[in-house]
């Protein structure tokens, strides 16, 4: 299972998202599905129940912050691999927040499709050299 962080005012955080995404249409679901983070805090039993049924989980952040990584420890759930984009394929972090006082680009315009392959790669090799299949 994977839990993105996917925060929305960054380039990073979004490829989280996208790649994340990717690597599951790669991978297929019965190798991949992506969790919902905002659950674990809120306790909500469904998340838990698929964090059982899932072999492993890896969190993937975008930046040094790790907020998936840390919201799913806090939760208590156990991490195989901890993947962060800034670090792991050295991608530079841009706030979307800075076009905000003016006419920001479409969304998709922030987002490099190279950093997103790379990203997907990096999950895809996280989940198969973790998982053993």
């Amino acid at each position: 299972m994977i839990f993105a962080c996917f925060g929305g005012l960054s380039n990073t955080g979004i490829t989280t998202g996208l790649a994340s995404i990717e690597a599951v249409k790669e991978l297929g679901l019965k190798k991949a599905g992506i969790g919902c983070l905002p659950s674990v805090p809120i306790n909500n039993p469904t998340i838990f129940e698929k964090v059982k049924i899932a072999k492993r989980v890896i969190t993937v952040d975008g930046c040094p912050f790790e907020c998936a990584r840390k919201v799913c420890e806090a939760g208590g759930i156990k991490i195989v691999r901890s993947l962060v984009l800034t670090r792991d394929i050295q991608m530079k972090k841009q706030s979307l927040a800075q076009d905000l006082n003016s006419t920001p680009k479409p969304i998709l315009q922030y987002i490099d499709p190279a950093d997103v392959e790379k990203a997907k790669r990096l999950i895809v090799q996280a989940i198969t050299k973790t998982s053993g299949d």
